[in-house]
């Protein structure tokens, strides 16, 4: 593949990874009730889970949920549910967190980060079919496997480093403070967010 090629692919990348949504809500929302280690382990789970549905279409098994309505209205469903689940838990979540109680952050597991990281993208079929739209423009009869796989791996750096990115500002010493003294504001706006995302996927 040319490397004009490869630079549009790279942009569009990009660009997917830095679309707000409620990935970001998560990373961000790990962040502050946890630490920056949550959110990097939210943002790393959630490359991976980019990074599988970029792997499977580069193997060329995403035409199957792209062929099977059914397959992908559950998958939607349950994505949506999850992100109402995420949101609903978000809304009623009484931990505001203050300077005094940073000390709880070590009480949130690192694998619920990495958990809900990863679902929020593995319950989107969706992305899928954006990759298999995607990797049509690049992929011709003469690519490899090897290409495929590394426009796969680009997809996934692209979103990992975006949000770990997301991470790190969000837990910068001047601005994470501020973060957590509006944490129980912060959580119901992110509750609502999913929640309104979750409607939405429903409805369309």
């Amino acid at each position: 593949m040319e490397t004009s090629a490869w630079l549009s692919l790279l942009t569009i990348c990009v660009l997917g990874a830095i679309s707000p949504g409620p990935s970001l809500v998560a990373v961000m929302k790990y962040t502050v009730q946890g630490s920056k280690l949550h959110g990097m382990v939210a943002a790393v789970s959630h490359a991976a889970g980019i990074g599988l549905y970029a792997f499977l279409v580069a193997a060329g098994l995403a035409v199957v949920i792209t062929e099977s309505p059914q397959v992908l209205k559950v998958m939607t469903i349950a994505g949506a549910a999850y992100l109402a689940w995420l949101g609903f838990k978000s809304i009623v979540s009484k931990g505001a967190i203050t300077p005094d109680t940073t000390r709880q952050e070590n009480s949130l597991p690192l694998y619920q980060a990495a958990r809900d990281g990863f679902l929020i993208a593995f319950l989107n079929p969706k992305i899928a079919v954006f990759f298999l739209a995607l990797f049509s423009q690049f992929v011709t009869p003469e690519s490899t496997r090897t290409t495929q796989l590394l426009m796969a791996l680009m997809a996934t750096l692209c979103d990992g480093i975006w949000y770990c990115l997301i991470a790190t500002i969000a837990s910068h010493s001047s601005i994470l403070p501020a973060l957590r003294r509006h944490a129980m504001l912060i959580n119901r706006l992110c509750g609502l967010f999913l929640i309104l995302v979750a409607l939405r996927i429903v409805i369309n």
